[in-house]
Parts: structure tokens; C-alpha cells; sequence
């Protein structure tokens, strides 16, 4: 297909990507938005009609059934690609004026650790043979390219039989020393829970859960790991002790004890991710990483979640570093605001004095024009 004949939706698109912006934003009755390095503008002062929307979204909504699908359940997620640029993991939905679509953009390359500047205990957490290793960070965070980068670095390094399970499938893992087997929600299999129960009869040595979204996903991940497999997922959390909280909340309290237990047992690594704005343009990822440690398991197991900052700021010697003291690192280096480091931060008093310094200072200058 040639350019003049592509999606109409696909010229929104490139223009996006030409100004370094990461989703399209779509919406009846508003001209077509993208976020650029944190920010939602418009990209033109065309109003987006009822008519309009449906044929930029109709047009990209491949097979038919997909549609209609669209029009029952008024949701729908799936993956658009544009040849050799990006693929896009799309996401359709009605609002308070109708039809909707986001389009997040998915690099076509994998970029690696090194290329994410990524914390190099990430390599050793890639070793791993077994157990659950969480990657975590609200949406738009990245943690989906950290979790590529990852997997990039097994299939580089290790003869390993991978399974993802993604709804939709994101990054497209060509076979190096692994063999990986990609498999879609709502095409592969009707729901994570099954395309895992079958994963689990396919001898795999890894397994990737695009999203933990319900308890019998957690649970047959938690088992999954206990069978020996590594398993990583994400969740929407923002540091390890959310993580931990999460887990166990969502199930009833009668279950929790259990999977507390569950928890305890298989649980090897947990990496935070969330992005910064960068002082002079562009984001940067700042990460906290806990990893195993003997007072772990018993710390999950009787609730004391309070004792894991306490785990990570005595293992800084092995890798493990909370977000607030990534946070720090990066305004110490100059990278990012105080506003934007306390905005940021679990302890917003930590960084309360940099914030009034730097209002101070802006106010100085202020004065001085």
C-alpha cells in the first residue's frame, strides 16, 4: 500500500512522530491531539466530526469482526502498525461525545538496556531461572520497552523458550538464542488466564504477562513461578511496597494469608519505572529496584510491608535503590526541576526545601527583570 493510499489515521501518525510525541489522542467534537515529552497539544485546528472519527477509526479496525466487536462491547485494544516506522498499540472507547482512540506508539526497534540507560542490575535479574519479577510504573511509564529490553537481552544471551501473552502483542521478539512464541489476547486465546493455563503445559522457561489485570491472572502467575518457570508482569504501581500491597488486596481477605504466602515464595525482584520531565526538554526514567533478600519472604509473609524500604536501603551495595533517591540523583545532576522532583516523590518533605529554593530563586529573578 502505498502512502497515498494508507489510513487516513496514519498521517496523524507521522506527524506525531515527527515532533517526538508518543500517543494520538482522538476525540469527536476536538482537533487531533498528541502528547509531546509529557505535554497534550494539538496538532491542527480541524475539528474531529462524528462522521470523520468513524471513518479514521473504522478504516484501521482490521478484520471486520473487530469492528463489531467494537460496537457491542464500546472497547477495544489492539496493535496498528505502519511498515518499517512504529507499531501502535490502539486503544478504542467511547466518551461523553462518542467514538475515541488513543494510539500509543510502539517502536519498531527494540532499544536495548544500554540504550535505555537502564540500571545494570536489570542484567542480572535476566539470570534468574525461576521465580515472579515485577515490572511496574503507572501508564506511559515505559515499562512495556523496559520489559522489551529485557526479554532483548535473554534472547541475546541464553538459549530459552519464551512465551508472552499481551493483549495487545507490542514488541515483535525475532529468534536469536531464544525461541519465543508470541501469543494475543482475543486472538491467540479468549483471556490470560487460558492462554496461561496453556502456557503452563508448554514447557516454557519464561513467561511474559502483559498485564496482571484480575486475581486468576496473579494467581496462575504466582503458580507459574512456583512451577519453576520466570515469570514476568506488570502492574500500575508506583514503588515496591504499592506493588506488594496490590497483589494482596486484590483478592478477598479470606485468600489473602495464602497468597501472602504464595507471594512470599516466588516473589524475586520488583522494578519501578516512572518518567521524569527533563529540565532541558525530553523525559528520563528514574527507577527503584528491590530485589530477594532473606528478610523478604518474611516480611511479605506477616504484612510488615513498612520494613521494605529498609530492605532496599540496606542492599544499595547490590543493586537495589529506592525512586526518591533515584529522584534526587537525577535533580543533583541537574536533569530535572524540584517542582518536578517533589511532584514526583513518595516523601514529598524530602525534597519540600529544594522546591521553596527554587521558587525562591525564580522569584528573585523575577524581581530583578
Amino acid at each position: 500500500m502505498s502512502q497515498e493510499q494508507e489510513p487516513i489515521i496514519n498521517g496523524y501518525l507521522r506527524q506525531m512522530l515527527s515532533m517526538g510525541g508518543s500517543d494520538l489522542h482522538l476525540s469527536i467534537n476536538f482537533p487531533a491531539k498528541a502528547r509531546i515529552h509529557g505535554n497534550i497539544v494539538p496538532l491542527d485546528d480541524n475539528i474531529i466530526t462524528p462522521e470523520f472519527m468513524e471513518e479514521l477509526m473504522c478504516e484501521i479496525c482490521l478484520p471486520a469482526k473487530r469492528w463489531t466487536q467494537f460496537m457491542n462491547t464500546h472497547d477495544l485494544d489492539f496493535a496498528h502498525e505502519i511498515p518499517g516506522l512504529a507499531r501502535f498499540r490502539c486503544n478504542f472507547f467511547y466518551n461523553y461525545h462518542g467514538m475515541a482512540c488513543v494510539l500509543r506508539q510502539i517502536p519498531s526497534k527494540i532499544l536495548t538496556l544500554e540504550d535505555l540507560k537502564l540500571p545494570e542490575v536489570l542484567k542480572e535479574i535476566c539470570a534468574y531461572k525461576s521465580g515472579l519479577v515485577l515490572v511496574t510504573g503507572p501508564t506511559g511509564s515505559g515499562k512495556s520497552t523496559t520489559l522489551a529490553a529485557m526479554l532483548d537481552y535473554i534472547n541475546e544471551n541464553y538459549s530459552k523458550h519464551i512465551i508472552t501473552i499481551e493483549d495487545p502483542i507490542e514488541f515483535v521478539h525475532q529468534n536469536k538464542y531464544c525461541t519465543i512464541v508470541h501469543r494475543e489476547v482475543g486472538i491467540h486465546s479468549q483471556s490470560f488466564p487460558l492462554a496461561l493455563r496453556g502456557a503452563m503445559r508448554s514447557d516454557p522457561d519464561i513467561v511474559l504477562i502483559g498485564e496482571m489485570r484480575d486475581n486468576e491472572t496473579i494467581r496462575l502467575g504466582l503458580t507459574c513461578a512456583a512451577m519453576g518457570m520466570l515469570v514476568f508482569a506488570t502492574l500500575h504501581t508506583n514503588n515496591a511496597p504499592k506493588t506488594i500491597d496490590r497483589i494482596i488486596d486484590a483478592f478477598p481477605s479470606d485468600e489473602q494469608a495464602q497468597i501472602r504466602t504464595m507471594l512470599a515464595e516466588s516473589l524475586k525482584a520488583i522494578v519501578s519505572q516512572l518518567l521524569c520531565r527533563k529540565l532541558n526538554g525530553g523525559r528520563v526514567a528514574v527507577h527503584e529496584v528491590l530485589l530477594w533478600a532473606e528478610a523478604l519472604p518474611n516480611t511479605i509473609r506477616e504484612g510488615q510491608i513498612a520494613n521494605i524500604r529498609t530492605i532496599i536501603d540496606a542492599n544499595a551495595g547490590r543493586g537495589m535503590r529506592s525512586m526518591d533517591n533515584s529522584i534526587q540523583k537525577e535533580y543533583e545532576a541537574g536533569h530535572i526541576s524540584a517542582d518536578e522532583a517533589y511532584m514526583k516523590a513518595s516523601d514529598k518533605g524530602r525534597f519540600l526545601p529544594m522546591l521553596e529554593a527554587e521558587e525562591k530563586a525564580r522569584a528573585a529573578a523575577a524581581q530583578q527583570d
